[in-house]
């Protein structure tokens, strides 16, 4: 990202692409700059990791990357569509259609089925594809568990199913926060396979994790200290 001829050049073949992100924080009279002039991208066919301590910025970089959070400065990009500095109802409609969100937490609805969790999010991203939901059920194992509500899932079929609610939408780029961190070393591998063939295929997933698991996975590390991209 050297000068704005390759910036171009990412933003067009790039599934995501941050330019020079930075985000301030004001606690009373003091600022805290959580991110310092981070800029990232993760290409088609790419599993990312972003490591470092708690409170390096790694959760305030995937919020600005997901457009829960407003960067301060700098640009984000997903499928070549600017994110950042953009309407809350545009900002809803990219992600609906073009990101998928993997949280340590639950991220289903409690009164629909698995079936049901995974075809609203198809709904909202406008993308109803009935013979990609039935793979992608087919492909976490969950054919046995598809008319079932998440309060009679183990944590570990939870974790499944929250991985086929953020591939539901055949998203460009996986965003994921921890999403191993509670799982048991099974559970954690089959999660972690699914995502890797997901990008292997031709997606992207970008990972914050603490996991040397996960990072001995991913294709590329980045390592980030006091809110900047380690050397």
């Amino acid at each position: 990202m050297e000068d704005s001829h390759q910036l171009v050049q990412l933003v067009v073949t790039a599934p995501l692409v941050a330019h020079d992100l930075y985000r301030f924080f004001h606690a009373g009279e003091e600022e805290v700059m959580a991110l310092r002039g981070v800029s990232v991208r993760v290409d088609s066919s790419e599993t990312v990791a972003v490591t470092g301590p708690s409170g390096s910025g790694k959760s305030t970089l995937l919020a600005c990357l997901a457009g829960l959070d407003e960067p301060s400065g700098g640009t984000v990009w997903i499928d070549g569509r600017r994110i950042s500095r953009q309407s809350q109802t545009e900002i809803t409609r990219l992600r609906a259609q073009h990101i998928g969100m993997l949280f340590q937490t639950n991220n289903l609805i409690d009164g629909l089925t698995v079936r049901e969790n995974i075809e609203l999010v198809q709904r909202l991203a406008s993308k109803r594809n009935a013979a990609f939901r039935d793979e992608l059920i087919d492909r976490l194992g969950l054919q046995s568990l598809a008319n079932r509500l998440p309060a009679q899932l183990s944590g570990g079929e939870i974790a499944r199913v929250g991985l086929g609610v953020a591939l539901a939408n055949e998203p460009a780029v996986v965003l994921a926060d921890e999403p191993t961190g509670e799982l048991d070393g099974e559970t954690e591998t089959d999660v972690l396979d699914l995502l890797v063939d997901y990008a292997d295929q031709g997606g992207a997933a970008l990972v914050v994790t603490h996991s040397d698991k996960v990072a001995s996975a991913a294709r590329r590390v980045i390592h980030m200290e006091d809110g900047v991209v380690a050397p």
